[in-house]
C-alpha cells in the first residue's frame, strides 16, 4: 500500500500544476484604453474640422498637397482628415487625400509634413461641452487656427480656434456605366418582385 500512495503522489502533483496553468490562462485581462474616458485611445475616426472662428465664411480645415494649411469653404477631399490617438488625449491628424499630417511650427504657423514628427505633429484635444473640440500643439502649448481668409484682414485673435469635427461619409458607389439599378417594387401588385412573370396582372385589391 505504501509503495502506491508514493506511485500517485507526483500524478496527483502534476495535476494540481496543470490545473493552476490552466486557470491562470482563464483569466480575464482589461482591454488597453478601453475607458472612454481616455478619449478615443487607439481609434482612428475621418472627420471634417469645420469652424467659424475669426472667418468671414464658413471653413474647414484643408491640408493642400504643396503642405499649405487653409480654410475652405466647402467640404473636399483635401479637407477630410484622419483623427488618430496617439495615447489619451493626444492625437495625431492626417490628411486623406495628401497623406499630409497636420503640423505646427513654434511661432503657430500650420502647415503639412508628408513625415511625421512627434514634435511637430502632436495635438493636444479637448472636447467642449456644446460638441466642439480645441486643438493645441503638445510640444509648443499654442492652438490651433487657420489663417486668415484675406492678407489685408486683421490677424486672428489670440486663444484656441473651435473645431466642429463633422463625420467624414464614405464616397457613395456609382453604378458601372451600361448597367441599370434594379427597378422598386411594384407594391400595387399581386406580384412585387416580379416571381411570376410580366403577364402577371395587377390584383383588384390594390386598383386605386
Amino acid at each position: 500500500m505504501d509503495w502506491d500512495k508514493a506511485k500517485f503522489e507526483p500524478l496527483g502533483l502534476w495535476v494540481l500544476v496543470l490545473a493552476a496553468l490552466v486557470l491562470g490562462a482563464c483569466q480575464a485581462y482589461p482591454i488597453p484604453d478601453s475607458s472612454p474616458l481616455l478619449q478615443f485611445g487607439g481609434q482612428v475616426r475621418q472627420r471634417y474640422l469645420y469652424t467659424d472662428d475669426a472667418q468671414e465664411t464658413e471653413a474647414h480645415l484643408e491640408i493642400r498637397a504643396d503642405g499649405t494649411v487653409v480654410g475652405a469653404a466647402h467640404q473636399s477631399p483635401e479637407s477630410l482628415l484622419e483623427l488618430k490617438a496617439l495615447k489619451p488625449g493626444v492625437i495625431q491628424i492626417l490628411g486623406v487625400k495628401t497623406s499630409r499630417f497636420l503640423c505646427q511650427r513654434p511661432d503657430g504657423v500650420l502647415y503639412g509634413s508628408l513625415h511625421f514628427d512627434p514634435e511637430a505633429c502632436s495635438f493636444r484635444e479637448q472636447l467642449l461641452e456644446d460638441g466642439y473640440n480645441v486643438y493645441q500643439s503638445e510640444s509648443h502649448g499654442l492652438p490651433v487656427r487657420l489663417p486668415p481668409n484675406s492678407p489685408y484682414r486683421d490677424p486672428a485673435p489670440p486663444g484656441p480656434a473651435r473645431f466642429l469635427p463633422l463625420p467624414g461619409l464614405p464616397p457613395a458607389a456609382l453604378e458601372p456605366p451600361g448597367i441599370l439599378g434594379p427597378e422598386p417594387p411594384d407594391v400595387g401588385s399581386s406580384d412585387p418582385l416580379s416571381m411570376v412573370g410580366p403577364l402577371q396582372g395587377r390584383s383588384p385589391s390594390y386598383a386605386s
